[in-house]
């Protein structure tokens, strides 16, 4: 399959990077800053619209610790796990676990993160369509250059639109730790048609791994089995992308 190809659906009745942070650089904490700098007080005077993702997390975070001030915390959290893995995490457990912050922290992301979705869901947008491996790349633009490598499934119906999103894991990509419960019970729940797997590749390089390849072939023949087609599995790193289906 060559990535400008259109995908068919049809209706059937990890590399793990080091997560040390390099090249730390100083962060202004909050007790250093002006009062208008402070992104309580920015957003008092000016409106949530002018505060950066990171103003944003710090303010739902509200403090940070003793080890670390809450805007180093919320760069962090962004840069290690990315926008749409700390969106789309319902586990406080799990994330606090990742992420190594306070539970009650991480109980606060999720609630937010579950508001924004309730409300995004009422503003009745029209779903994305998604036919090709380009679509692909365009659609998972906060994902070109996340520090962590992320397995994501889009989940279509017949008329290849997307009715669900999901990080199914951070890691390195294995048979060990991607099994096909993972990938396929999210389609089943929502009733999905096919399913598009995308990772992404810290180091640059949208070659395929041999473990992507056989990866992508068990779970090609998994859902077979149930009537759910993997459609493709692309590769993304920054303004390249590759479509794993066509490399064999």
């Amino acid at each position: 399959m060559k990535s400008t190809a259109l995908y068919k659906v049809e209706d059937n009745d990890l590399f793990l990077i080091d997560g040390n942070l390099q090249d730390r650089k100083y962060i202004l904490k909050i007790k250093e800053m002006p009062d208008e700098g402070k992104p309580r007080e920015k957003l008092l005077k000016y409106g949530p619209g002018a505060l950066s993702l990171q103003e944003l997390v710090a303010v739902v975070l509200g403090t940070g610790t003793v080890k670390e001030d809450v805007l180093e915390m919320s760069g962090r959290v962004l840069k290690e796990y990315g926008e749409r893995s700390l969106a789309s995490h319902i586990d406080p457990k799990v994330m606090a676990k990742d992420l190594d912050i306070p539970l009650i922290k991480a109980v606060t992301i999720a609630a937010t993160a579950e508001l924004g979705r309730r409300f995004f869901e009422k503003n009745n947008m029209a779903p994305a369509v998604i036919r090709t491996a380009r679509d692909v790349h365009q659609y998972v633009r906060d994902m070109h250059n996340l520090s962590k490598e992320h397995l994501r499934g889009i989940y279509l119906n017949t008329h290849q639109k997307v009715i669900h999103d999901e990080v199914i894991s951070i890691g390195t990509l294995n048979s060990n730790i991607i099994h096909p419960r993972e990938v396929f019970k999210p389609a089943i729940e929502f009733g999905a048609a096919a399913i598009i797997l995308v990772h992404n590749h810290p180091s640059g390089s949208v070659k395929p791994s041999k473990a992507d390849i056989e990866i992508t072939k068990q779970l090609i023949n998994a859902g077979k089995l149930i009537g759910i087609s993997l459609v493709d599995h692309v590769i993304v790193s920054g303004e390249k992308f590759a479509s794993i289906e066509a490399s064999y």
